[in-house]
């Protein structure tokens, strides 16, 4: 019932504080100037690298896992690898040691990444550290001549963002979102079908990063995480169930976020977390649940949720509704197309849509399987692993586009877009829920690339 009232709420804040009320109501945030001679990232593409040499920096959870799956993805090399915690450095030399391989390490040092940056070795900087190391070593990465791929959230503030952007933009170094949900099967399956006009057009998506971490507080080194939460309010998490529909939504590519809208529940779990870590008693800031509600240039919303202190199972929700059709992967995965003779249906039969699940989705997918999932490619995917696959689908396009300078899949506005909602969240809760403007990352550019499309050598 909470969960309802919460929703409709954010709904009539949307509906009345986005689309009807005067532009005085919004608040409005500065967009900075772009710097003489600095032109936008639009499909930029470098010049093709033949066997990337990519430095990992951060080899805790995400980053060891990194090490270890590079190893099996054609046209790169683990040129070096770098922890403050010297163990988890040699761990990974010691893998790379076991097939045959080396690489150059760095550790010890917090700054230690900055030898790492400087290695004439290394053309990519893969960046898994904990939140806050992650813009500044994204920067000095990219002012050192290297292309950087950063793991979620690549940024927390909107200074951040305008950082990576104007120092991608500047250096001419693609800076990447490692957004590995926009790999999964389903999600790059539903993404074709709604550029083949499948499902009408697409007018409503929702995302979400719905995850009990109960378990996993403690794994987090330093207990990082559950500090982060304890003193951040809004959506810290949001682009496992953003990305994929601003995919799907063409944003900034035909269409741009307008404005936002967020609620969240008062901190009734989180503090029961941070008193059994032995952590400083203090407010927590992060409500339980939060939502945020977003609107674009086109008329179209996005509703994405954070929830990582309650029991719910895990859901990244990712629905896409069309004029014409639906797919929807949690809880169950589906696709509803519109039914032929609708109007002869029966008033009380509430499930008469045409309704693809199990094995008739199956023989959908591959009906409209996505250009990248070659048969071969989603079989080495599925035998590599990380989360299903979809990880190792996220590196290959990552080094396959490097290879034959290509523009990646994912720029750094989409960076910029995906990662802003935390600050944006924020401001717009301890204001009141009020409407908040989205900055436009590509300063007037959004309408320029005809749609979101992958990149394929010739």
């Amino acid at each position: 019932m909470r969960k309802t009232i919460l929703y409709v709420a954010a709904v009539l804040l949307l509906a009345v504080g986005c689309k009807n009320a005067d532009q005085s109501s919004v608040i409005q945030l500065p967009v900075p100037p772009r710097a003489a001679g600095q032109t936008d990232m639009l499909q930029f593409a470098a010049p093709p690298i033949e066997n990337v040499g990519i430095g990992v920096v951060g080899l805790g959870m995400r980053g060891g896992d990194a090490v270890q799956r590079l190893t099996f993805v054609p046209g790169c090399r683990v040129a070096a690898v770098c922890d403050v915690e010297t163990d988890r450095a040699e761990k990974s030399l010691a893998y790379l040691k076991g097939k045959g391989l080396s690489a150059n390490v760095y550790s010890g040092e917090e700054e230690s990444y900055k030898a790492l940056c400087e290695d004439p070795s290394v053309d990519l900087v893969y960046i898994c550290t904990d939140w806050i190391h992650h813009v500044p070593v994204a920067l000095y990465a990219m002012e050192h001549g290297k292309h950087v791929a950063i793991e979620v959230p690549s940024a927390e503030t909107l200074q951040a963002c305008w950082d990576l952007v104007d120092t991608s933009e500047r250096t001419r170094k693609h800076c990447m979102i490692l957004e590995n949900c926009c790999y999964d099967f389903f999600e790059m399956t539903a993404l074709t079908m709604a550029q083949q006009g499948v499902f009408g057009e697409i007018i409503h998506a929702e995302g979400a990063y719905n995850h009990n971490l109960d378990p996993f507080w403690k794994a987090y080194w330093n207990n990082w995480r559950l500090d982060f939460n304890s003193k951040h309010r809004g959506d810290l998490y949001p682009t496992h169930g953003f990305g994929p529909v601003c995919q799907a939504l063409n944003i900034h590519r035909g269409d741009r976020l307008t404005t936002l809208v967020a609620m969240d529940t008062d901190p009734f779990n989180g503090p029961k977390h941070t008193k059994a870590a032995g952590m400083e008693d203090k407010p927590f800031a992060n409500g339980d649940v939060t939502m945020t509600m977003l609107r674009t240039q086109k008329g179209k919303t996005i509703l994405i949720e954070h929830d990582v202190l309650t029991p719910r199972p895990y859901n990244r929700m990712y629905q896409l509704v069309g004029t014409d059709g639906y797919a929807g992967k949690y809880p169950i995965q589906e696709i509803c197309l519109r039914p032929e003779g609708a109007q002869n249906v029966n008033y009380q039969n509430l499930g008469y849509e045409k309704v693809y699940r199990g094995e008739s989705l199956e023989q959908l997918m591959v009906q409209y399987r996505n250009p990248i999932l070659t048969p071969e490619l989603e079989a080495l995917a599925k035998e590599v692993g990380g989360h299903g696959g979809m990880d190792f689908i996220m590196d290959y396009r990552l080094v396959y586009c490097l290879n034959n300078g290509l523009p990646l899949d994912m720029d750094v506005y989409d960076l910029a877009e995906w990662c802003c909602v935390t600050e944006l969240s924020r401001i717009s809760l301890e204001n009141g829920s009020a409407p908040v403007e989205v900055p436009d990352f590509t300063r007037g550019s959004w309408d320029r690339i005809p749609g979101f499309s992958y990149a394929f050598a010739k």
